[in-house]
Parts: C-alpha cells; sequence; structure tokens
C-alpha cells in the first residue's frame, strides 16, 4: 500500500497493546502499510494516554515518532480555522480534537484514514466527500 496512511488513535493502541480486541488486526495492517504514517499531537496524545491506562509505557507512542514511524503531519495553528469548522459541523456527533485535525489532514493529502472510530463513515471532506478508510469495520458486518 501507498505512503502517508493517516493514522487515528485505536489503531496505534491496538498495535502496543496485546489484549487490544484489534490487535491482530492492527499487527497485520502496520506489516502492510508503508511507514511513515502522519498523524497529529491530539491523536498522540489520546494514544499515550490510552496506553499508560493499559499499565504501559506512553513512551512506547513516542518511540514511534523517534523511529519514524509516525511523524506529525499538521501543525494545529496553521490549520486552526478549517479544524474549528469541522467540530463545528459534526458538534452533533461530537467531533474530538483528534478526529478534526485527521479530517482535515485528509482533506490536505487525499490520503486514507487507518481508523477504528466508526464516526470518520460520518464525516465528509470538504463538507461532501467520503473519507478513504481502513478499518476492521466490514470484517465484523460479517461476524456472528
Amino acid at each position: 500500500m501507498r505512503a502517508g496512511v493517516l493514522l487515528d488513535t485505536g489503531p496505534i493502541v491496538a498495535f502496543l497493546y496485546g489484549r487490544e480486541r484489534d490487535h491482530g488486526w492492527a499487527v497485520e495492517r502496520f506489516a502492510t502499510l508503508d511507514p511513515p504514517f502522519l498523524s497529529c499531537e491530539p491523536v498522540l496524545t489520546e494514544a499515550c494516554f490510552l496506553v499508560a491506562r493499559n499499565g504501559q509505557s506512553p513512551v512506547r507512542v513516542l518511540d514511534m515518532l523517534t523511529r519514524g514511524i509516525v511523524r506529525v503531519g499538521l501543525e494545529i495553528q496553521d490549520e486552526l480555522a478549517a479544524v474549528g469548522a469541522l467540530m463545528a459541523r459534526y458538534a452533533s456527533v461530537p467531533m474530538s480534537l483528534a478526529d478534526a485535525c485527521l479530517v482535515r489532514l485528509a482533506e490536505m493529502t487525499g490520503s486514507p484514514i487507518c481508523t477504528l472510530d466508526a464516526d470518520f463513515a460520518i464525516y465528509r471532506a470538504h463538507g461532501r466527500q467520503p473519507l478513504t478508510l481502513i478499518s476492521p469495520a466490514q470484517r465484523r458486518l460479517h461476524e456472528p
């Protein structure tokens, strides 16, 4: 698959935490996708929190940055108006800051978002274009 895939919190946590429901899926995806992944600081913050809550060192998330597996692809200060507009548009969902940053990054790059979050099926790039997702959601539709 192509480089430049956008990375959400869920796949990071699932990859790093073997007891996570989607751990196997995340390991398989990381093996088939070409790094570096692009993400944003709110996603990394969420991932550090969740990894620590699972009893592991949040430094494991930062190690992904150090090793060049993940890069920060959005300067939130530069995209504040667009991110704020997305959060206002999807206030009823509600849209998190991390989700808004990833949708904005998808608008800027056209890259797919690797996520476990079903809300990304609701969000639209540029107000009307469905996002390209890499997600186990399709697999779950066929599970008993």
